[in-house]
């Protein structure tokens, strides 16, 4: 049974959020607070963290920064702050995806499910090593590495490198990439913007001109060969 852990302030959601999950299949851990929750986590990993944005003593932003840094969970922030700057904050610091309260239960459920298969794609998954220069992309492994050196990358952004690294120069777009990623048919095209700019971060020797993962302008992206 996938194990989520909720962490969110409010009692009235938290609580219809964990008895709606667990009508849907999952095991359900929650927390009130960002400590609480990355102490739950490190106990006991859950498969997947839901985080609210504002909560008491740390806030969500800092709770996903601290779950990134030891971390690969997927995560994905539920919250009623929609402006985009909160929702580009939110996936700088590491979030999986964003969703806008109220929740739609069964919208939550697809989304989970989503990411689950994802998961398991990574640890089935046989395909040749892929090499970009001194970029190296090793998908049986789920290893990254640049000028032989471990890169650390989050589930999402790895997926998103084998996808555009399966691909060498042909440009995808957005909605490509949101569909065979997230495996979602429409969204957010900023999921596809803030993660590619989280690898340029990772990958490229000055994120400002990459030479690997490069923008047609229009179009989408691409990886040079």
């Amino acid at each position: 049974m996938p194990a989520v852990l909720v962490i969110e302030d409010d009692d009235r959601i938290r609580t219809s959020l964990v008895l709606a999950l667990e009508e849907e299949g999952y095991a359900v851990r929650a927390a009130a607070t960002g400590e609480e929750g990355l102490i739950a986590q490190r106990r006991e990993p859950a498969d997947t963290v839901l985080v609210d944005l504002m909560l008491p003593g740390i806030d969500g932003f800092e709770c996903i920064r601290q779950l990134r840094r030891s971390d690969d969970v997927p995560i994905v922030v539920i919250s009623a702050r929609e402006d985009t700057h909160d929702i580009v904050a939110a996936l700088e610091a590491g979030a999986d995806d964003y969703l806008v309260k109220p929740v739609k239960v069964k919208e939550l459920s697809a989304r989970l499910r989503a990411l689950r298969r994802r998961a398991r794609a990574l640890t089935t998954e046989a395909v040749r090593s892929l090499r970009f220069g001194e970029l190296e992309v090793r998908p049986e492994a789920g290893e990254v590495r640049l000028s032989g050196n471990p890169v650390a990358v989050t589930r999402t952004e790895f997926q998103l490198l084998c996808e555009l690294a399966e691909h060498p120069g042909q440009v995808l777009s957005r909605t490509q990439l949101l569909q065979r990623v997230w495996q979602y048919d429409g969204g957010d095209e900023r999921l596809v913007d803030v993660h590619v700019g989280r690898l340029r971060h990772k990958i490229e020797s000055d994120s400002s001109t990459p030479r690997h993962l490069v923008t047609v302008r229009g179009l989408g992206y691409k990886l040079q060969p």
